[in-house]
């Protein structure tokens, strides 16, 4: 039992400067004992460190058990610094002295002992007094941010997060925040996926065989980065226009396609199909 006791301490006091080293170290997202080896190097020292001294202590109490007889060893052990501890903390009396603190009422035999406050709690309630009183000067006297105000900075913190992080997640556009691509390797992808899957229905032209002519001034469901995205994504008319490519292709990729069509308009294709739908401008920007 003494054994485990040792070991167990061990674990304790190493998982204890672990989170410590996690707290105070800043490692991003990786645990500080990767980013940072030392930090790993330092934790197996400790650690070894630690059972060194828990093997030296195990073998002078050994020792002394050895040396001491039976009357010894338990005037030793009620003498340990862990049991005066635990009295100074619990006021505890033992069977012998409880005549001394037993009160003279007797309630059908049953007798009451007259015990003190135990001193843990006596400190535990004289702890939450004085935190009381800083917690009324701190959010009371000094107005300090009160649960509610700390919420809605987080999230308010967050949500700009969010907003940095879907500027460079490319995977997150959709038709309300896409933008027309201008770079030539962007418009350079979204050709090649063009000439991969809509060649088919709209030739490698752009002119439209099966599907409208994608070079012309009309459009059936709207033109623009935002329309050709969304129609590209979610697929054309119910019942006789194209599927949704949302399904195999990734937005960005969605996003890239729909830039490059925007390059046909104006073109000249041969033979190219007669315009549908309507004429598409687009809206004024303020």
């Amino acid at each position: 039992m003494r054994n485990f006791t040792s070991y167990l301490r061990v674990i304790i006091i190493v998982s204890l400067v672990f989170c410590a080293a996690e707290y105070f170290i800043d490692s991003g997202d990786k645990p500080a004992f990767i980013e940072y080896p030392q930090v790993a190097v330092f934790l197996v020292l400790f650690a070894i460190l630690l059972i060194a001294v828990e093997i030296v202590v195990a073998s002078m109490n050994s020792l002394t058990r050895a040396l001491l007889n039976e009357e010894q060893l338990a005037e030793a052990e009620e003498n340990s610094w862990t049991k005066r501890f635990l009295k100074k903390m619990t006021k505890t009396r033992s069977i012998e002295e409880e005549r001394e603190i037993i009160l003279d009422h007797n309630y059908d035999g049953i007798k009451e002992l007259d015990n003190d406050l135990p001193p843990w709690w006596l400190y535990g309630f004289y702890a939450s007094i004085v935190f009381a009183a800083i917690y009324l000067f701190k959010y009371h006297v000094l107005d300090g941010d009160n649960q509610i105000v700390e919420y809605e900075k987080e999230v308010a913190a967050a949500q700009i997060a969010i907003d940095e992080y879907k500027k460079t997640a490319v995977d997150l556009v959709d038709a309300k925040t896409v933008v027309a691509l201008t770079e030539d390797g962007e418009i350079k992808k979204g050709g090649e996926i063009f000439q991969v899957n809509c060649v088919a229905c709209h030739r490698a032209d752009g002119g439209g065989a099966i599907g409208p002519n994608l070079t012309d001034d009309n459009w059936i469901l709207g033109g623009g980065i935002k329309n050709i995205f969304n129609t590209i994504s979610e697929g054309g008319r119910s019942g006789k226009g194209m599927i949704a490519w949302k399904q195999s292709l990734k937005p960005s990729e969605i996003q890239q396609v729909a830039s490059y069509i925007l390059t046909l308009h104006g073109t000249n294709p041969e033979n190219p199909k007669a315009p549908e739908g309507d004429i598409w401008v687009e809206p004024a920007t303020e």
